[in-house]
This record gives structure tokens, C-alpha cells and sequence, in this order.
């Protein structure tokens, strides 16, 4: 069985093409490699991220990691995918990614998603009231701040993940 976007799946019910086929608007409906890729600029940054500042990183590890986190997101993704289909969902949200996580077997990678969606959701629902108060100024210094937080959380999460994979 072949879905919208042609994408293979190791999942009972979906096939999944990703050897580059036709383009993600072509004739055949299948998705171009580079389209069901993470940007490799984005992978590498996020590699040396966790690397002392004199380490290189090569194009064929950047390449690889690519390949990795791609295929991580695409198989997370996926049973998030079947879980709202079952649901007769059409919005895959990020309640659904944690299940996908814990259901895979990734388990602590769902526990620290679910805090940093829970923090991420508290921060959004106060810049809300504080937007509707009209405090919108203090509202954009609290958000900076908090997203710091949140960017070091997310880079920790990163060291965690390509340390697990190395």
C-alpha cells in the first residue's frame, strides 16, 4: 500500500520509497532524497555544537548523521502518524510524538520531550496573558530568557541523542 507521499515504511500498511524517485510534486508521487532529508548544514552545526571548538567534522560523518536522525524523525513521525489515523486525527501534535517515543522504546527521550512541552506550554499560555494585559514588553524579555533555557535544554537533549548514537 503506498501512501500520499510515498514514503516507505518497515510498519505493516505502508510502503516507502526513499530512493529518490521522482520529485515531491512529480508524476509518480514519490518524495526527492534531498526533501526527506534534515538540512546537512543544520546537522553539522548541531554536531560541532557538542565538540571542542578545534574539532572537525567530516562530510561523510555529517552525511551519515544525516541520514540517522532523518530516518529517527521519520520513524518517530510515523507511528505518531498511524496513532491520529487510528483516531480519525488529521493533526499530529506533540502529545503524540512523546506516546510514539515511549511506545518505540525511547522512553527517556519521552520523558524530557514531555517537560519541555510542558515548560514550552506554560511559557505560551503566560505570553498570552500577558499580551491580553498589555504587557507585551515584559512578555518578550521573559520569552528571550526562557528560550535560552530552552535552547541549552534542547542542546543537552542533542549531546544526548548523537552520544548515544555514536
Amino acid at each position: 500500500m503506498t501512501d500520499k507521499i510515498g514514503i516507505d515504511s518497515y510498519r505493516e500498511g505502508h510502503k516507502y520509497d526513499f530512493g529518490g524517485g521522482g520529485g515531491a510534486s512529480g508524476e509518480d508521487g514519490f518524495i526527492k532524497e534531498q526533501d526527506r532529508l534534515l538540512p546537512i548544514a543544520n546537522v553539522g552545526r548541531i554536531m560541532k555544537q557538542i565538540l571542542p571548538p578545534n574539532a572537525k567534522v567530516s562530510k561523510e560523518a555529517k552525511e551519515t548523521m544525516q541520514e540517522c536522525v532523518s530516518e529517527f524523525v521519520s520513524f518517530v513521525t510515523g507511528e505518531a502518524s498511524d496513532k491520529c489515523h487510528r483516531e480519525k486525527r488529521k493533526t499530529v501534535n506533540g502529545d503524540d510524538i512523546c506516546w510514539a517515543l515511549a511506545t518505540l522504546g525511547f522512553d527517556n527521550y519521552a520523558e524530557q520531550l514531555k517537560r519541555y512541552l510542558q515548560r514550552y506550554r506554560e511559557q505560551e499560555g503566560e505570553r498570552a496573558n500577558q499580551n491580553s494585559a498589555g504587557n507585551v514588553h515584559e512578555g518578550k524579555e521573559e520569552t528571550s530568557t526562557y528560550r535560552g533555557e530552552l535552547q541549552s535544554s534542547l542542546s543537552l537533549g542533542r549531546f544526548e541523542i548523537c552520544k548515544s548514537i555514536w
